[in-house]
């Protein structure tokens, strides 16, 4: 029996409502923003300082001052509480994942969540996609001017094959993660009742794969 769903997605083909309505229907917590606010919480940081690492990596600035810090312990110690960075967030969600996953009827947004979670049978893994054309129709209906829709729907998802590639050495999508892969511009209920459909279709069914565990690199501060 499905415990918890992972959506995964591009961005612009409207994941996050597909996810909030897949939510609700299922009557189960949405780990969206909700996720954000528990890394923050539990990191004792700011929501924005986490939305900041979200599924990108460091700047290579960032990357290249920590080098330099690396080099003398007690520079690094004294620094090391005041970073938030995405290497520190990364070390806390593995451990977050799998609580998740223990308590269950669940939909979680993003945040390498199929990659985390792919040993557990009972998450149902979702990958959602969409035209070009389409993602950024749906941008600019949020508001974005469309040179602004254009260059963040070219540029979140590049961020998003880094931070794949770099943390669990893998490319973004693995498709044999996903249980079903769909095309967004069906319209939102389509992909809703595909779902939940294809989730009692496949219950019980084997795990999406045997992926290699994540390549967390660890860090001194």
């Amino acid at each position: 029996m499905f415990r918890l769903v992972t959506i995964e997605r591009e961005y612009g083909c409207g994941a996050a409502a597909i996810a909030a309505s897949l939510a609700e229907r299922l009557g189960w917590k949405l780990w969206d923003q909700t996720l954000t606010a528990e890394i923050a919480r539990l990191a004792n940081v700011d929501p924005s300082a986490v939305r900041r690492c979200d599924e990108r990596m460091d700047s290579r600035l960032h990357r290249l001052a920590k080098t330099f810090w690396r080099g003398s312990y007690e520079r690094s110690a004294n620094l090391g509480s005041q970073i938030f960075d995405t290497d520190r967030m990364m070390s806390m969600m593995q451990d977050i994942m799998d609580r998740i996953a223990r308590e269950g009827n669940a939909v979680v947004v993003g945040r390498g969540g199929p990659y985390f979670l792919r040993a557990y049978p009972d998450v149902f893994h979702v990958f959602l996609y969409a035209p070009r054309a389409e993602k950024i129709r749906r941008t600019m209906a949020e508001g974005h001017a469309q040179q602004d829709a254009e260059e963040l729907v070219e540029s979140v998802d590049r961020e998003r094959v880094a931070y794949i590639k770099h943390y669990f050495n893998a490319d973004w999508p693995t498709r044999s993660l996903y249980h079903v892969m769909l095309n967004t511009a069906a319209g939102n209920e389509a992909v809703i009742q595909t779902i939940l459909k294809t989730m009692r279709v496949v219950e019980g069914g084997p795990k999406a794969t045997d992926f290699e565990p994540p390549r967390v690199p660890v860090t001194s501060h």
